[in-house]
This record gives C-alpha cells, sequence and structure tokens, in this order.
C-alpha cells in the first residue's frame, strides 16, 4: 500500500467519523424533542425516545473506533511513518479523539450520556473546521519535531486538552442548569449544578497534572534538545503558561478559598479561552513564534535546484513544494 493511499484512507476515515458522530447528534436530538414535555422523574413511554438516546452513544461509539483508525492510517500516510501531530490539521483529529473517547468510556461506566448532545456538536464543529479550514499534507516532520518527546509532549498536551475541554462543556452547562427553572426536558434531566460542579472539578482535576507534565516538564526538555534552551518566550510557551496559570488558580481556589458554582465555572472557562486561543489564536495572529511549524495554513517549501544550461552554466530554479495537491 502506497503512502497516497494511507493518506486518501485517513481523508475518508475522518469524513467517516464524522458523519457518525453527525448521525449521533442527530440521534442524541431526536432523543431532546421527545423529552420536551418529560419532567425528570417521569418515566419514558415512548419506546422512540428511549432507543434514539442508546443509539446515539452506539453511533458515538462507532464514531470513536473509525476515528482512531483514520489516526492511524494518516500516520502510516507518512515517509517514514510518524505519529500524526505534525500540524494543526492533525492535532485537531486527535484532540477531538480524545474528547469523543472520554465521553464513550464515561458514558459506559456512568451515566452521563446527557452530555451526548453537547460532545458530539462539538466533535462535528471541530471536525469540519480541520477539514475545511486546517486540512495539510502528510510531510516529513522537520528537525525540530522529529524527536522521541515530540510522542510523549503531545499525548500529554492531546489528553489533557480532551479532559479540559469536556470540563469547560460542564461547567457552561452548569451556568445554565443554575439559571434554569424548567421541569421538563432535557435541562430537566441533567443533573443537578452540584454535580455538574463536582464533575466538572475532577474533569480539570485529572487534566491540570497531565497539562502540567507536558508544559513544564516534556516541553521544555523537547525546547532544550531542539533549540538549545528550556525556556525560550515563545509565544505558544508563554500561552501554554498563562492557561497554567489559570487551571492552578482554580483549582487553589476550589482548595483553600472555597470556590464552588459560578465563580469556578467561570474561572474554567477563561482557562479554556486561554487553551483554545494558545492553540488557533497563536498559529494565525502570530508570526514570531518557533511553533510555527505547527500551522495547518498549507504552508509552502522552497526547494532549490541548480541545472546545467545549455551553455554549461548553472541556473538556479526554484520549485515550490506545497501542501496544497490534489487527492487520490
Amino acid at each position: 500500500m502506497t503512502d497516497e493511499w494511507w493518506e486518501t484512507f485517513s481523508y475518508q476515515g475522518v469524513i467517516a467519523a464524522a458523519v457518525l458522530y453527525f448521525l449521533a447528534m442527530l440521534a442524541y436530538f431526536l432523543e431532546l424533542a421527545g423529552l420536551r414535555s418529560v419532567s425528570k422523574d417521569e418515566e419514558l413511554d415512548s419506546r422512540r425516545t428511549a432507543v434514539a438516546g442508546r443509539l446515539g452513544l452506539v453511533l458515538a461509539g462507532f464514531a470513536v473506533v473509525v476515528h482512531l483508525v483514520a489516526l492511524v492510517a494518516r500516520g502510516l500516510a507518512a515517509d517514514p511513518n510518524r505519529v500524526p501531530w505534525g500540524n494543526m490539521y492533525e492535532f485537531t483529529i486527535s484532540g477531538t479523539f480524545v474528547v469523543g473517547l472520554i465521553f464513550v468510556v464515561a458514558a459506559l461506566r456512568t451515566d452521563v450520556e446527557w452530555l451526548g448532545p453537547l460532545v458530539t456538536t462539538f466533535v462535528v464543529a471541530a471536525l469540519m473546521a480541520a477539514f475545511l479550514g486546517l486540512d495539510d499534507a502528510v510531510l516529513p516532520l522537520p528537525d525540530a519535531l522529529n524527536s522521541p518527546w515530540l510522542v510523549i509532549h503531545v499525548v500529554s498536551a492531546v489528553i489533557s486538552t480532551g479532559a479540559f475541554t469536556i470540563g469547560a462543556l460542564l461547567s457552561g452547562l452548569y451556568l445554565v442548569k443554575a439559571r434554569s427553572t424548567a421541569t421538563t426536558g432535557y435541562l430537566a434531566r441533567v443533573p443537578d449544578p452540584k454535580v455538574l460542579d463536582r464533575l466538572s472539578y475532577r474533569m480539570h482535576a485529572f487534566g491540570f497534572p497531565v497539562w502540567t507534565f507536558a508544559v513544564l516538564i516534556t516541553g521544555p526538555i523537547w525546547a532544550h534538545q531542539a533549540w538549545g534552551a528550556y525556556w525560550n518566550w515563545d509565544p505558544k510557551e508563554v500561552w501554554a503558561f498563562i492557561t497554567w496559570v489559570v487551571y492552578a488558580a482554580y483549582l487553589h481556589a476550589r482548595a483553600t478559598a472555597g470556590w464552588r458554582g459560578r465563580n469556578a465555572a467561570v474561572l474554567a472557562l477563561v482557562g479554556a479561552a486561554t487553551l483554545w486561543f494558545n492553540f488557533i489564536g497563536i498559529n494565525f495572529f502570530s508570526s514570531s513564534s518557533q511553533h510555527s511549524y505547527a500551522e495547518g495554513a498549507r504552508q509552502e517549501r522552497s526547494v532549490v535546484l541548480r541545472v546545467a544550461g545549455p551553455v554549461e552554466t548553472a541556473q538556479e530554479v526554484g520549485v515550490v513544494v506545497g501542501a496544497d495537491h490534489a487527492r487520490a
């Protein structure tokens, strides 16, 4: 199998996963439509509504499996084979996979299926944005990325990003639920605000040590190996540290000042905003970042070839090798 075949297969896998996530989202929305007049303590009397909820979880599970296959195919499409985390497109499809995986595993272990509409909507939107706006060719890794620390650093960042994203969804849902007086429908069946607050805290408490490992341990080690210094005041490094400070303040405030509820939820959303600005904003608005290799803006590389002319003089011919390419 050729690299082009694996690349095409990966694109098809991402599309198939997005379709499955979309169908899961529709199933969850069908369930929501059937819950409009059903109170929290009332048993479902509609078989269609109950089946729609279970179907949504099954489709989400299949989507996660197809998503994983697409990620593996993306890595096999490179020459030499590598982990699929070389640019924004690949990081996005990896991060959304972690979000979907955490949700499916949590839904199988605990009663969190009410998160289904939010998670599937977020994943579908992120995959669409990645495919339409961040798509990049499968290119060999730059020297700075060609390191075993890439695997350690980015795996940690992807896992913590997925946990923080779900924590942000829970915090946002908490703010809506706390102001809601609905006795029927979706919000009525969402757990009490105290439960949402506790679940959000658990997600952040899980993601923070992993983010610390990625930002303050493996990141500096990798930076020293790639650029000769543990800290370079690169915009991404600075914003990653800002994100760390915000989440540290969130956990510290809960542990010492007893912050609960609205204040904690708002601070968690601020942390998520800094996280996603670091991922998206820095790549698009900063041209001085040493992490510019991660931007998915179809970068181009210039290769200069020296070709002997008819009069035995060398001519320099510029050849542009870009990410824009025809898909098989």
